[in-house]
């Protein structure tokens, strides 16, 4: 199927807004989950070439440019555009939150005592989960790490790392997992990754406390 190309332009409706969204949400599919179901040879550091992908017949009503544009604008920073250091064509992965394998995310590994290892980090969660959460941990489920912020959401410094709409916050602490063996990771977009303990979990014992976050912030047990 041969795919036309629709040139940018300068300025954006509501009908470009929402263009944008769905873009973002496809892009976020294929590029963490869905790459190999679809056929696209992703590279052992998560990148697919941009060509490719517009070649195919779900990415066909876009361009290069708008591809650029989301990239650039996502507020979460969530992928990364760059050319092959050979061949020089655009190459495009997703910066964090993989269900698919992939061998070498250029993650930087977070050392105790370092600089940029944080004391504690915050997993976004929703209420409904906290009755498992507080028995048996975070648990990175079918990713490939849980995922943490440095900070609550609107916090100098916290670009991404739970969703808006999470109506849980649960600290984490760091430097006592990091005793423990559980290695931790920053992503290119800033958030804190962990594959937790050999189970794929951060038990209860390193929470340090949990906030509920709407409609009022007020602290819950622990136990």
């Amino acid at each position: 199927m041969s795919c036309g190309r629709k040139r940018g332009r300068r300025g954006k409706s509501h009908g470009d807004e929402d263009k944008d969204v769905r873009l973002s949400k496809s892009l976020s599919y294929v590029l963490r989950h869905g790459a190999n179901q679809m056929g696209f040879q992703m590279s052992a550091d998560g990148f697919i070439f941009l060509e490719d992908l517009l070649a195919n017949p779900q990415f066909c009503s876009y361009s290069v440019d708008d591809v650029k544009r989301v990239v650039e604008t996502n507020d979460k920073q969530r992928f990364k555009l760059q050319p092959h250091p050979e061949n020089g064509r655009l190459q495009i992965r997703a910066n964090q939150g993989h269900s698919v394998q992939v061998e070498d995310l250029e993650l930087k590994p977070v050392l105790a005592g370092s600089p940029d290892c944080p004391s504690e980090a915050v997993h976004g969660s929703y209420l409904r989960n906290w009755n498992s959460i507080q028995q048996h941990g975070l648990s990175r489920m079918k990713r490939t790490h849980i995922h943490l912020a440095p900070g609550l959401p609107g916090e100098e410094g916290v670009i991404s790392g739970m969703r808006r709409d999470c109506d849980l916050a649960i600290f984490i602490d760091v430097t006592k997992a990091l005793s423990d063996g559980i290695q931790f990771f920053w992503s290119d977009n800033g958030v804190l990754l962990t594959a937790g303990d050999t189970q794929g979990k951060l038990l209860p014992k390193y929470f340090i406390r949990a906030l509920r976050l709407r409609p009022t912030r007020n602290m819950l047990p622990l136990q």
